[in-house]
């Protein structure tokens, strides 16, 4: 799965993850970048080359050898679309940690986990982004165009609803089916202009250029993710605001949810028309060697997607990949909620993620040299115990919390402990995703590198959301509450909560499904290190050719 900050929520990786999430994916598209970018050149290139003869060859070069300044319009045009991207999932990011201020039941911060799943099953329809368009308009336009229209439109519909959806009294709480819904709409679609601007910057970009591509996803999404979160929480928060920005406080932020979703689809709409009336997706600029997309079909996508998975070795790690992360489920998932629960402010969690910043870019830096070896997954298999243990370090956290709290908030060392878990756990974490995609890498059939890889990172993911989803469903059913001061009430649910409330009586929480959790997903860990982590290993004595697809052989 890809890097997650499971102090703000676990559903906050998709930034950075930020969530992100998309680190994984990242590594992916560098990948295909070079693939794609340090192919050899096209046979009308080597006959000029063969004519004008080995003189003239530097005076070549350096014709067709574009230089950063001359693309540097297409580099901000790519990086500008990728920060687009980041914000409505930083806003979907955000949207768990205040409907948890509000109170709202686990089960309903479990359905609403679901608005993070499209960035990790977008394989199932990039085919059909990548072969259905209209030429006359653009292959990538086609679809972006569209999508951010409508990503746009959706924005200004929440900037109107958002505040009803979220409001929470004594007889309901937020619409969280509703909330659910549209941000799963935002997610699908920015998943969709992800596809539609990975495979634009492959051509927008001459062959000597294409590798800033993926350094403007990976900086543009990060950046479109702080904004959408971390910086709309610190504005939003009246405490923040009043604290830092304001001489005389108020009772609100600076922004509210609507304000920022309604500029941020106006943003949409203004830049979306201006692309598509001024930006040509095709550029024929002389000396500019672009590269070349290959035009395969849906069926012959899907036929290939399935004759990697039929692979005995790529079934067999798929379905490690899908099982390895229930034992981080509920230090992921949860542990953010439960700090918020326990009164640690929103906006100071998501302003944690600032300083892990430098560290998130050197660790996968610093790893990488130890996984480069023929055997990466033995960093893997190194890491799990240590993250299992840092998962217990969390629970632990959380239940010293409420007795660190004082009148004015959380003192300094609190907060520094918590940076502290947080960067510890990061090590952990990408020692595992590094090791990971030096494997996918090293296993990856060379001739079909790029769906290859999207295959395993698409495993990856998945194989991170389900038992986050499934963690964040389970809380409440393992929760026992008992109804203190009303005779004959009980707390077994919401309705009876606040039965228990209106009779004069409050209810205390006996055991938290938390500590439950974290406690059997450590123990499920624990044997899967022991007996499929030793698995995993021994897929890397396995022979190339083992990996490789029949049709290709």
């Amino acid at each position: 799965m890809e890097p997650s900050d499971s102090v703000t929520h676990k559903n906050g990786r998709q930034r950075k993850t930020t969530g992100a999430s998309l680190q994984i994916e990242n590594m992916d598209r560098t990948r295909r970048d070079r693939e794609m970018g340090g192919s050899g050149p096209d046979v009308d290139e080597e006959a000029e080359g063969l004519l004008q003869g080995s003189d003239s060859e530097d005076r070549i070069r350096a014709k067709v050898r574009p230089g950063l300044r001359k693309e540097l319009g297409n580099v901000l045009l790519l990086l500008f679309l990728y920060v687009l991207q980041g914000i409505p999932l930083g806003l979907a990011g955000s949207i768990p940690l205040i409907m948890q201020s509000k109170s709202v039941s686990y089960k309903d911060q479990a359905f609403f986990s679901f608005v993070f799943w499209p960035f990790s099953l977008k394989l199932l329809w990039a085919p059909l982004v990548d072969a259905l368009y209209f030429s006359r308009f653009g292959r990538r336009k086609s679809w972006l165009v569209p999508t951010q229209y409508l990503l746009g439109l959706f924005m200004l519909y929440l900037s109107v609803t958002v505040d009803s959806l979220l409001q929470s009294d004594g007889s309901h709480g937020p619409n969280v089916v509703t909330l659910t819904a549209v941000f799963f709409m935002l997610a699908f679609l920015a998943a969709t202009q992800d596809i539609a601007v990975d495979g634009w910057a492959l051509t927008m970009l001459s062959r000597e250029n294409v590798g800033y591509a993926s350094t403007c996803n990976s900086v543009g999404q990060t950046a479109g993710y702080f904004l959408g979160n971390v910086l709309f929480l610190a504005l939003e928060s009246a405490n923040f605001c009043n604290k830092y920005l304001r001489r005389e406080p108020k009772d609100t932020g600076i922004v509210t949810l609507a304000d920022f979703l309604f500029y941020g689809g106006v943003l949409f709409l203004v830049s979306t028309t201006l692309v598509a009336i001024f930006k040509r997706e095709s550029e024929h600029g002389q000396g500019k060697r672009r590269v070349q997309e290959e035009t395969q079909g849906v069926l012959e996508t899907y036929k290939l997607l399935f004759s990697i998975i039929k692979l005995p070795t790529v079934f067999s790690f798929c379905t490690l990949l899908l099982t390895a992360k229930v034992g981080f489920s509920a230090a992921d998932a949860v542990t953010g909620l439960k700090l918020v629960e326990a009164g640690v402010p929103k906006e100071q969690l998501a302003l944690l993620a600032v300083p892990m910043v430098p560290l998130q870019i050197l660790l996968p830096l610093i790893i990488s040299k130890y996984t480069a070896g023929p055997r990466p997954l033995d960093i893997f298999y190194k890491a799990f115990p240590f993250r299992l243990l840092i998962g217990l370090g969390y629970a632990l956290l959380v239940w010293w919390t409420p007795s660190v709290k004082q009148d004015g908030g959380f003192p300094v060392y609190y907060y520094a402990i918590v940076l502290l878990s947080y960067a510890l756990h990061q090590v952990a974490l990408y020692s595992m995703y590094v090791a990971c995609m030096a494997f996918h890498a090293k296993v990856s059939d060379p001739l079909i590198g790029g769906t290859y890889m999207t295959l395993l990172n698409t495993v990856t993911n998945l194989g991170g959301n389900w038992p986050s989803t499934v963690s964040l469903w389970l809380v409440d059913p393992l929760t026992s509450k008992k109804c203190q001061g009303a005779a004959g009430q009980s707390c077994g649910s919401l309705d009876e909560a606040a039965l228990c409330v209106k009779e004069g009586g409050v209810c205390v929480t006996s055991l938290d499904g938390y500590y439950v959790e974290s406690v059997v997903c450590v123990v499920i860990g624990l044997v899967w290190w022991v007996w499929l982590g030793k698995k995993m290993r021994r897929l890397q004595e396995e022979s190339p050719a083992a990996w490789r697809c029949k049709i290709n052989q």
